[in-house]
């Protein structure tokens, strides 16, 4: 599934602060700076390494290449320069040196589950971004379904217990994401009928959107360990209010400004059944 939730702790700072983008937006970084980060004393220690990731890129038919490409860094020797020369690593790349390194290393250990965990993340988005928007729009309503189940509980843990209590609950958080409008509001604005959820009624952008609200409530309702009715509330509207401020700031389309699909979501779960009825 698309939506891969990962925690932010220490060890991914530290990877993320060595982190590089090229000119053309794609991320990399310098094997100089791998290499003292893991704790690697010498070059030419590390250089072995880094052949062996090498051999596993070859292994599995990738082109090396695309992965490690050698380039010169100018450090000062004194008076002069020198050209010590230097390595840009792809994510997968780093991965897989992490995976040579020495076991015995805690930061090897570290190292081997962010970038496992970063080269799947950029695997999932490469497979969402193949999807047809109907087919991302069910992704991520299924994703949606999930993590509502995992909010409700987290609302229930800070003293939304009854189901009238929930109902407000979430409007709170669609009044935060939609500038003030409400579930009946937002049905009304879509045109939709009485019987007509508007999450099925919402495109990917939209649904991603509350897909964030949800899980960053969730998170924050946890993390915090917030009690009361009115604290869930208040924190629920904020979270949503601060994610229509990043689609703002952004430059985004509001919400509620979002086009609404004709096809329903379960029109969308019925043909996909079909198709996979038939085959």
């Amino acid at each position: 599934m698309f939506f891969f939730h990962y925690s932010e702790s220490h060890t991914e700072n530290i990877f993320d602060s060595i982190r590089h983008i090229n000119e053309y937006g794609a991320e990399f970084w310098y094997a100089r700076e791998l290499q003292s980060v893991l704790e690697y004393k010498r070059w030419d220690k590390f250089n072995n390494v880094i052949d062996k990731a090498v051999s596993s890129c070859e292994a599995a038919g990738n082109d090396v290449s695309d992965h490690f490409s050698h380039v010169g860094k100018i450090v000062e020797a004194g008076a002069t320069h020198k050209d010590i020369g230097d390595i840009e690593l792809s994510r997968y790349a780093c991965y897989l040196i992490a995976m040579n390194g020495d076991p015995r290393k805690e930061i090897i250990a570290q190292a081997q589950t962010y970038f496992a965990i970063q080269t799947r993340r950029q695997e999932l988005q490469d497979e969402f971004n193949q999807l047809t928007e109907d087919q991302k729009r069910l992704a991520i309503r299924n994703e949606l379904r999930e993590h509502n189940k995992s909010l409700a509980d987290a609302a229930h843990g800070a003293g939304v217990v009854e189901p009238k209590d929930y109902a407000i609950f979430q409007n709170c958080g669609y009044q935060g994401l939609y500038g003030g409008l409400g579930r009946k509001e937002i049905h009304e604005r879509k045109g939709l009928k009485k019987s007509q959820d508007i999450l099925d009624f919402m495109g990917s952008t939209e649904l991603a959107a509350n897909l964030f609200r949800a899980t960053q409530t969730d998170e924050k309702l946890r993390r915090e360990n917030i009690q009361g009715k009115e604290k869930a509330n208040r924190t629920h509207y904020e979270v949503g209010a601060k994610v229509r401020q990043t689609i703002k700031e952004l430059g985004g389309t509001m919400p509620e400004d979002l086009p609404t699909p004709d096809k329903s979501i379960k029109k969308i779960e019925h043909e996909e059944q079909k198709r996979i009825d038939g085959k």
